[in-house]
């Protein structure tokens, strides 16, 4: 059930950018601190369904409440400040250098060299989908952008490897969001001017953010990384911009194209090919109980 609610988080990364679409005349840090309040909110309602104590307070170490604030808002931060000064697409590629990390950072010695290479093949797959027909053509004026991009792929991985090795509860992701809300709300009220007139069909947007991509899914990924298969994971992240352009060619704001396909087949293999080791461990383990049955009968 673990893997299942760190694949469910991945799913929801991938719905971002439809769910973003009823969003997007909302300031970046605006719609980050409102969303993140909405995910705060999260522990409260689901406290007061299971008869809890409502503001029940956090178990986080310093280090715990340091490296979780900095890798949900920096990893934000860095990105919106990326988009600033390089082409999203560009940007978008680089940021999702983190599964091909995280893949690394959490394999054994032993798996590290499978690791590598299928999150290499992965990461092709990604390079389908975000390139489409197109080159990419990295421009030295936009070093800083790559920077900062490059900078949030380090930090989601670290963060994602952290939560590996935390202890904290999963309750404590409100607490996180709740510093990462208020920090956000200072960006915005510093580098940007509000926008409140926002219209019903926005509202929803934000509220389904909240709950999902830009909230939700951080309590499902903390629950996979901590109790789950966290090299299946790593791996299938790369679906994450996959899942992204099928649901926008379905809502008809991308079209149809061969690449959605040869992404779908390298990111599958990628990840066969990293996990190669348990999966040839769960086989054997399988083949061994059968046959220990039928000797047995």
């Amino acid at each position: 059930m673990a893997t299942i609610s760190g694949l469910v988080a991945i799913i929801m990364w991938g719905a971002l950018a439809l769910l973003g679409t009823t969003t997007k005349e909302i300031p970046a840090f605006q719609l980050l601190s409102m969303c993140f309040f909405i995910s705060a909110f999260i522990v409260i309602v689901k406290r007061f369904f299971t008869k809890q104590p409502l503001l029940r307070g956090p178990t986080l170490s310093l280090n715990q409440w340091l490296l979780g604030t900095i890798g949900l808002f920096g990893f934000h931060f860095m990105f919106f400040m990326a988009l600033k000064h390089a082409p999203a697409i560009e940007v978008s590629l680089i940021v999702y250098l983190w599964p091909m990390l995280l893949a690394v950072f959490v394999a054994t010695k032993a798996a590290l060299i499978n690791a590598l290479i299928g999150s290499t093949v992965g990461f092709v797959g990604i390079c389908f989908i975000l390139l489409g027909d197109g080159q990419l053509a990295l421009n030295p004026q936009y070093l800083l952008g790559y920077a900062l991009a490059i900078s949030c792929a380090i930090l989601w991985a670290s963060y994602s490897w952290y939560l590996t090795k935390s202890d904290n509860e999963v309750d404590d992701i409100g607490w996180l969001s709740l510093a990462v809300a208020i920090l956000s709300l200072i960006a915005h009220v510093v580098l940007e001017q509000s926008n409140w007139q926002l219209g019903l069909n926005q509202w929803l947007g934000i509220i389904a953010l909240g709950l999902g991509p830009v909230g939700g899914a951080f309590y499902l990924w903390d629950i996979g990384l901590k109790h789950g298969n966290k090299n299946l994971l790593a791996s299938l992240s790369f679906c994450a911009p996959l899942i992204s352009a099928v649901a926008l060619a379905f809502a008809g704001f991308n079209e149809w194209s061969n690449n959605i396909l040869i992404a779908l087949s390298l990111i599958i293999v990628g990840a066969l090919i990293a996990n190669k080791a348990q999966l040839q461990a769960k086989l054997s383990q399988r083949f061994g109980e059968q046959r220990s049955r039928t000797l047995h009968n």
